[in-house]
């Protein structure tokens, strides 16, 4: 974790689950609004109220979770046994160790696994020389590593990665300079760069 920027790790914190410090594995504030949407939109409208630590368990253990297609029962299934997990795995790991192993196997597009090959494929430097700017875009690719590939749809990463940023201002790990800072910051032309150098 020593080798992990802390705005890598709070921008995951802030844009994939604020409470992450506070809940117990499982947030129940973000399943009940999860489950309201859902209500009001007659199923049609889906929010995520996976945790970290459940998203972690769905990338380590439930990696078959993509063959569920639409399957109720099956999804019910996995998301009570990933409840369950995550709440034995915050007892025995503390938050930065759940942290660290999710940011180790997520998939971050380009054939990328975990923060590390990320930083190397995107801006061909490792992770602990990442920037703010640059930990927003790799933290935004996440909720989709197509739709949201900094070299394929930067335009996509880009909206994203101010969400990140303002996600981290609002929570209060950034201060407004350094928002702008890296608001401002041309990441993509770098990324582009390293692209076509690899």
């Amino acid at each position: 974790m020593d080798l992990i920027p802390e705005h890598l790790a709070h921008a995951f914190v802030a844009i994939e689950d604020e409470r992450f410090y506070q809940h117990n594995g499982i947030d129940f504030e973000a399943i009940f609004r999860s489950a309201y949407y859902f209500a009001i939109s007659l199923g049609k409208i889906q929010q995520g109220a996976s945790t970290i630590t459940q998203q972690l368990l769905k990338n380590t253990v439930f990696t078959t979770w993509t063959e569920e297609n639409g399957n109720l029962i099956k999804t019910f299934k996995r998301k009570f046994q990933e409840q369950y997990l995550a709440l034995e795995v915050t007892k025995h790991f503390s938050r930065d160790d759940i942290l660290l192993r999710y940011m180790n196997a997520i998939n971050l597009g380009q054939n990328t696994l975990g923060v590390e090959s990320a930083s190397l494929r995107y801006f061909g430097k490792p992770v602990y020389e990442l920037k703010l700017s640059e930990c927003a875009v790799i933290a935004g690719i996440t909720q989709n590593p197509s739709r949201y590939n900094p070299i394929s749809h930067p335009e996509e990463n880009e909206k994203r990665k101010k969400k990140v940023l303002t996600n981290m201002l609002e929570q209060g790990y950034i201060t407004q300079e350094e928002y702008d800072e890296a608001i401002e910051d041309d990441v993509y032309a770098r990324i582009q760069t390293v692209n076509e150098e690899s």
